[in-house]
C-alpha cells in the first residue's frame, strides 16, 4: 500500500542534519509496516527491535545512554555488526524512557546514526514523561489512518484519483457517472474507514463491504480497551478513559455533538475526566475540535476550552461502534449516525493533512463547522458540512454576511462548483484542500 507517510521519511532522510525520529499514532495505523517498508527499500543495512517483545534490549539503556556503548551492546544481543550506516529501528520505544532520552545523545553524537523510534502509545509516554525528554533533539511526527486518497490508490482507483484532482483545479465539474462512481467508493470508505488491514480485507473481499466481517474492529476495541489502562495515574483513571470513549458514539448523534459530561454519567464533570480525555487525544485515539471565541487568525489564540467536540481517529471505528449499516450510509432512510459518520471522516482527513481543528458557534443562526488557513490569499476560509444531519446553508450565509470571507467551501454530495465565493466540493474530495 502507497502511504502518505512515505515523503515524510523520505524528507527525513535526505536531511543532513538529521535527528532522531519519533513516530506517534493511535495502534494499527501502520507505523510499523511503513518503518519497515522505506527501510527495505531505501537501506541496504538496518536493524528492527521490538521493545516490547526483545525486552532483553531495554537493560542496554539502563545501563548506559552513551552512543557507543549502546551500540556495543546491540551488537551483543543481535550478534552482529552495526556502524552508522546502519539505520536502528526501535519499535514500542515508549516502554523505556531512556531509550527515549538517549536519543538526545545519538542527536549529540559525531558518528551520524540514523534512528527511527515508534510506538503505538508513544504520545500519551511523551505527555507524561518523568525522565529527561530530548527537547529539541529529535524530530516528532504524528501518523494516521489511510485517509480517502490512499484508500483510492490501495484500490486501484489512480485514475479516479487523478480525475478529482483535475476537477478541482480546473473548479469543474465531475462526470456524472464519475461523480457517482467516485460517491459509492467514498461511501464503502466511511463503513471501511482507514485501517490498513480492514482496508486491506475490504480488497482481498473484491470490495465487496457485506462480505467484511467484524472481527477486525471488535479486535482493535478490544486493544484500545487494554491500552487504556497503561500509562495511567491510576486504575480509576483507566476505567474514565474507557467512559470518554464509550461515550462518543452517542456524543456525536446529538443534533449538537458539542462534547457533555453528563453523556458519561450523571455524576460526571471536568475535574475527574479532564485528564482521561487528554489520554485520548495524546494517544491519537480521538480528535478534539475546539470552538473559538472569535473567527480570527490564530484560531489558537481564540480557543474557549469548555467548548468542543471529540471524534474519533477513525471513521471505521465510529461507523461499527455505531452499529450503522453499509446500505444506511448510502440511502436517505433517516438514521442518526449518518451525519455523525460523515462529519467525523471530514475531521479525519483534516487532520491528516495537518490542519488545525476549529469550529464557530456564536449562536443559533450561525455555525461554521470547521476553518481552514494556508497562509494564502484566501485567509480564513469557513467549511459547511453538508452531511444530511441538518441542512444549514443559511448559517453558512449568515457568516459570510458577517465576517466577509474571502472564500468559503461547502462540503456535501454536489459536484464541484462555484458561485458568489463558495466553493461547492464533494465530500470525498476533502483532500483536495491539501494540494499547493
Amino acid at each position: 500500500m502507497w502511504r502518505r507517510f512515505f515523503s515524510v521519511l523520505d524528507e527525513w532522510n535526505n536531511n543532513s542534519e538529521r535527528k532522531p525520529m519519533l513516530v506517534v499514532g493511535a495502534r494499527q495505523v501502520g507505523k510499523t509496516w511503513a518503518i519497515q517498508h522505506f527501510c527495505e527499500e531505501k537501506y541496504k543495512d538496518w536493524l528492527y527491535i521490538n521493545l516490547e517483545k526483545q525486552e532483553e534490549y531495554k537493560e542496554i539503556f539502563e545501563r548506559s545512554l552513551e552512543p557507543e556503548t549502546i551500540i556495543r551492546y546491540m551488537e551483543q544481543l543481535a550478534g552482529r555488526h552495526i556502524d552508522e550506516n546502519c539505520t536502528i529501528v526501535l519499535d514500542e520505544i515508549q516502554r523505556s524512557e531512556r531509550a527515549i532520552t538517549s536519543l538526545k545523545y545519538f542527536c549529540e553524537d559525531k558518528k551520524p546514526y540514523r534512528i527511527i523510534g515508534a510506538g503505538s502509545l508513544l504520545g500519551v509516554k511523551i505527555n507524561r514523561f518523568e525522565a529527561s525528554f530530548p527537547v529539541g533533539k529529535v524530530e516528532i511526527h504524528n501518523m494516521t489512518p489511510m485517509d480517502f486518497e490512499e484508500f483510492m490508490v490501495a484500490c486501484g482507483e489512480e485514475i479516479l484519483r487523478d480525475a478529482m484532482f483535475e476537477s478541482y483545479e480546473k473548479r469543474k465539474p465531475m462526470l456524472m457517472g464519475v461523480h457517482e462512481k467516485a460517491m459509492r467508493l467514498f461511501e464503502d470508505y466511511l463503513y471501511i474507514g482507514g485501517m490498513p488491514e480492514a482496508v486491506g480485507e475490504y480488497i482481498a473481499k473484491e470490495k465487496d463491504t457485506a462480505r467484511v466481517g467484524s472481527v477486525f474492529y471488535d479486535n482493535i476495541y478490544t486493544a484500545y480497551q487494554a491500552d487504556m489502562t497503561k500509562y495511567t495515574i491510576s486504575a480509576a483513571e483507566g476505567v474514565r478513559i474507557g467512559k470518554v470513549y464509550q461515550s462518543l458514539p452517542k456524543q456525536l448523534a446529538r443534533e449538537n455533538p458539542k462534547f457533555k459530561y453528563r453523556e458519561i454519567g450523571a455524576n460526571a464533570n471536568k475535574r475527574d475526566y479532564r485528564t482521561a480525555i487528554d489520554w485520548l487525544e495524546s494517544s491519537g485515539l480521538v480528535y478534539r475540535v475546539s470552538n473559538v471565541e472569535r473567527p480570527e487568525s490564530p484560531l489558537k489564540a481564540y480557543e474557549d476550552e469548555n467548548a468542543y467536540k471529540l471524534y474519533l481517529s477513525d471513521v471505521g471505528i465510529l461507523s461499527h461502534m455505531s452499529g450503522i449499516s453499509r446500505r444506511l450510509i448510502g440511502n436517505e432512510e433517516p438514521n442518526i449516525y449518518r451525519g455523525a459518520v460523515t462529519e467525523n471522516y471530514v475531521v479525519q482527513q483534516m487532520a491528516a493533512m495537518g490542519y488545525g481543528l476549529h469550529y464557530y458557534k456564536p449562536d443559533e443562526s450561525m455555525e461554521v463547522d470547521l476553518f481552514m488557513d494556508n497562509g494564502d490569499e484566501y485567509g480564513l476560509q469557513p467549511i459547511e458540512i453538508k452531511s444530511g444531519r441538518h441542512r444549514r446553508s443559511t448559517s453558512l450565509k449568515n457568516y459570510c454576511k458577517k465576517y466577509l470571507p474571502k472564500r468559503a467551501i461547502k462540503l456535501s454530495k454536489d459536484n464541484f462548483g462555484e458561485a458568489e465565493g463558495v466553493l461547492t466540493m464533494p465530500l470525498y474530495a476533502v483532500g483536495c484542500l491539501g494540494r499547493k
